[in-house]
């Protein structure tokens, strides 16, 4: 009786120390859709590039847009904060916003630089980085690709 009692309690508590590690792994959260990830918070820039001379980030002529903050809503609004660089032509305080092409490329309502268009290729966005690109063509010089990075 006592060797069944010992046999018990030891098969007793395996199964306790069993079940205790085979615990459940939550399942991950599902990823950001882009539209998440592109209205949470205010964008910044952060760098610049060319195609044709590499880094642009202190170009004179993006100082006005340097310093700006670019917020999308929900509701496929936006806004733009100027900085204390004002541009000649300062940008819309207000857009509009979409994607297109299974969300390949982001649609504004404006042209955000001189040269180029409302339409930019999406390189990467995250939760802390957007990056995009677009052709751009300068009076005087061959189209470039220039590739901008905002971040939160």
């Amino acid at each position: 009786m006592r060797k069944q009692l010992l046999q018990l309690s030891f098969i007793a508590l395996a199964l306790i120390f069993i079940s205790g590690c085979g615990k459940d792994k939550d399942d991950p959260a599902p990823a950001k859709t882009k539209t998440e990830l592109i209205t949470t918070g205010s964008w910044k820039f952060q760098s610049a590039s060319s195609s044709l001379a590499g880094d642009i980030s202190n170009y004179p002529q993006l100082a006005c847009y340097t310093d700006n903050t670019m917020t999308f809503a929900t509701n496929l609004s936006g806004t733009i904060a100027e900085g204390a660089n004002v541009c000649t032509s300062p940008a819309p305080a207000t857009f509009t916003w979409s994607f297109q092409t299974s969300e390949t490329i982001l649609h504004l309502s404006f042209t955000l630089f001189a040269g180029g268009s409302p339409d930019f290729t999406i390189v990467s966005i995250n939760e802390t980085n957007l990056v995009l690109s677009q052709s751009v063509t300068f009076p005087g010089f061959p189209a470039q690709v220039i590739t901008v990075t905002f971040k939160h």
